[in-house]
């Protein structure tokens, strides 16, 4: 495809001004595109931070997306919405989302390429785009990209604060107050690399609303609203306060012992239970709820009838 700018252009970097014309593409997607030489001007290779100039002649080639060396894979997937831009599930406890170390295959990503035979690829490749993520023992709402628009548009809200994200938690203790915030740095811990802490040496600003919805004793049940999205924010923030998630085995601390509960927790009782966005390219707002998990519901339960 060939570009020419307007004279409203003249002067912007090259990659910001074709960011500005392929709004289906990210600007690092621009830029590497760039980097590869697959945008020339005059024929010639041209720099991300190259000047736009009166009389620019822009071509854009887009390679097609080649396949990921990651394999599909038949996990089954409980589908909450899914289009030709956008997939919402609820993901199940236990399931991870992206492969990393340890966790090569068994994976979302693995289930998603199995599953989405209409990937249009993300960054040049045939995957679906993990816009956000919940940690392997977190169930409930994630949305995932089919393509780039779609990602570029979601990553630009999550970035911007325009994505509600509730959560529901059962955790050790009763808040001194019905509904609190908190507002920390959260960075990795310097005393173990493995965990995330709200004093680190240095880090990112967090911030976490929580409500009481009810009480059993020195357990609660919480409502949780987060602002910003950093690893592992729930947990570390609620921790921060003294109360910490039940069942969560990496923050939990104090309060009633696991042992002491009327049924065991085999892991943090953390649940996305609402996601709330507009959809990337209509720009519809959706909302999308999932249930209770199993193992939550029956401990509520329990702890009701205790």
């Amino acid at each position: 495809m060939k570009l020419t700018p307007t004279p409203d252009d003249i002067g912007l970097r090259l990659d910001v001004w074709l960011s500005r014309c392929l709004p289906g593409l990210s600007r690092s997607r621009v830029q590497s595109l760039l980097e590869a030489g697959h945008i020339t001007a005059g024929g010639r290779v041209v720099r991300p931070r190259t000047k736009v100039v009166e009389g620019m002649q822009v071509e854009v080639e887009i390679p097609p997306a080649v396949p990921v060396t990651l394999a599909g894979e038949n996990i089954p997937l409980a589908i909450l919405h899914e289009d030709a831009d956008i997939i919402v599930i609820n993901k199940p406890a236990g399931l991870v989302v992206h492969p990393a170390a340890g966790h090569a295959a068994g994976t979302l990503v693995n289930a998603l390429l199995y599953h989405c035979h209409d990937l249009a690829g993300i960054g040049g490749e045939l995957r679906p785009g993990i816009v956000h993520r919940l940690d392997k023992d977190t169930s409930g709402v994630l949305v995932a990209a089919k393509n780039e628009q779609a990602m570029a548009g979601l990553v630009e809200q999550f970035r911007k604060g325009q994505v509600r994200k509730e959560y529901l938690a059962i955790v050790q203790g009763k808040p001194a107050t019905a509904s609190g915030t908190v507002k920390t740095l959260i960075g990795r811990s310097p005393r173990d690399r493995k965990k995330m802490s709200a004093r680190p040496v240095s880090g990112r600003p967090a911030v976490t609303h929580y409500q009481v919805r009810e009480t059993f004793g020195d357990v609660s049940l919480l409502k949780v609203r987060i602002e910003t999205g950093r690893t592992h924010q729930i947990r570390v923030h609620l921790a921060h306060i003294g109360h910490p998630v039940v069942g969560d085995r990496q923050y939990g601390r104090g309060g009633r012992r696991l042992g002491e509960l009327p049924m065991p927790a085999s892991r943090q009782m953390l649940h996305a239970e609402i996601l709330a966005f507009r959809h990337p390219r209509t720009g519809r707002p959706l909302e999308f709820t999932a249930p209770l998990p199993d193992d939550m519901r029956r401990l509520l339960q329990a702890l009701r009838s205790s």
